[in-house]
C-alpha cells in the first residue's frame, strides 16, 4: 500500500512538472497568441453563364483568433489584413476582409472583361474562337512561420494568372516585433552603413550555393540579369540566421524562379546591431 501511495505521489509530481514546463514555455510567447484561418474558394463566370470563361479565387487567410492582449491581437490582425488584401481593408474584421476582397475581385473581373468578351463575341472575324486569356485565377495563402517570445514571422504567398504566357507568383514576409507591434526593418537589426558589406556576403553565399568561384560565373547563369543584387526588405528571421527572398524577375529571369539566400548569424556578427532585443532573444533561446 505504501508503495502505491509513493508511486501516485511521484506520478502527480512528474505530471505537475510537465504541465508547469509546458505553461512556462507557452507563457514566454508575448500575447499567448492563438491562430485560426479563413478559407474561400469561388468560381464565377462571365455574365453568370457557365458556358463562358470564369475566374477562380482561392484564399486561405491566417489571423489571430485569441490573445491575452486584445490590443496586440487587433494591431497584428490589421497588419496581416493590410499586407494580404491592401490598406483599404485593414479596419475590417478578418471575416469581413475576406468576403469583401472576394466580392471586389469578382466585380473587377466582370467589369474589366465582359465588355471585351462581348465585343469579341460579336466580331464576325473571330471564327467562334475566343482567347483562353479570359479565364483568370488568383490564389492567396498566409500562415505563421515562426512565433517565439517577441518575434512573429508571417508569410504570404500569391499566385495569379490574367492571361499571357504564364502566371505570376510571389512571397512576402512580415517579421513582427511584439515589443513595438511594428514590422522589423533591416535598419533595426544592422549597424549603420551595412548595405555594401552585406551585399558582398550575399554574393559570396550565392556563389557557394551555386558552386562557382566568381560573380561573373553567377551572371553567366542569369543572376543579376534583371536587376542588381542588394539586401532586400523581403526577408525572414530564424534562430539560425536571416533568409533574403527575391521573387521572380527581381534579380533573375522568370525561368530561374524565386531565389533565397540564407546567411547564418556567425558570418554577420560584425554587421549586427547590439541593440536588437529580437536577435538577442531568438539566438539565446535556441
Amino acid at each position: 500500500m505504501k508503495n502505491q501511495i509513493v508511486n501516485r505521489i511521484l506520478l502527480l509530481f512528474a505530471t505537475s512538472l510537465f504541465f508547469s514546463s509546458c505553461f512556462n514555455k507557452m507563457s514566454k510567447n508575448a500575447g499567448a497568441l492563438e491562430f485560426d484561418s479563413l478559407q474561400i474558394n469561388r468560381t464565377e463566370h462571365l455574365f453568370s453563364d457557365t458556358a463562358k470563361p470564369a475566374c477562380n479565387l482561392i484564399v486561405n487567410f491566417a489571423y489571430i483568433a485569441h490573445s491575452t492582449n486584445p490590443a496586440m491581437q487587433d494591431s497584428l490582425n490589421k497588419y496581416f489584413t493590410s499586407a494580404c488584401f491592401g490598406a483599404s481593408y485593414q479596419n475590417l474584421s478578418p471575416q469581413e476582409a475576406v468576403e469583401h476582397y472576394a466580392q471586389q475581385y469578382i466585380t473587377n473581373y466582370r467589369q474589366d472583361l465582359e465588355p471585351l468578351y462581348l465585343k469579341e463575341e460579336q466580331d464576325e472575324d473571330n471564327d467562334g474562337r475566343i482567347g483562353a486569356w479570359y479565364s483568370y485565377y488568383k490564389g492567396m495563402e498566409s500562415h505563421v512561420m515562426f512565433y517565439q517570445s517577441h518575434l512573429l514571422v508571417y508569410q504570404i504567398d500569391y499566385n495569379e494568372y490574367t492571361g499571357g504566357a504564364h502566371g505570376i507568383y510571389q512571397s512576402t514576409f512580415l517579421n513582427m516585433d511584439l515589443h513595438t507591434l511594428k514590422p522589423i526593418r533591416l535598419e533595426d537589426i544592422f549597424v549603420e552603413n551595412y548595405q555594401e558589406p552585406l551585399t558582398d556576403l550575399l554574393w559570396n553565399q550565392l556563389m557557394a550555393d551555386n558552386n562557382v568561384a566568381s560573380r561573373q560565373e553567377l551572371e553567366n547563369l542569369g543572376y543579376g540579369m534583371t536587376d542588381d543584387l542588394a539586401p532586400t526588405e523581403n526577408f525572414y528571421l530564424t534562430p539560425e540566421g536571416i533568409t533574403f527572398h527575391y521573387n521572380v524577375y527581381e534579380i533573375a529571369p522568370y525561368v530561374m524562379g524565386a531565389i533565397q539566400i540564407s546567411l547564418p548569424y556567425q558570418i554577420m556578427e560584425h554587421l549586427l546591431s547590439a541593440d536588437s532585443s529580437i536577435l538577442s532573444e531568438i539566438r539565446t533561446n535556441y
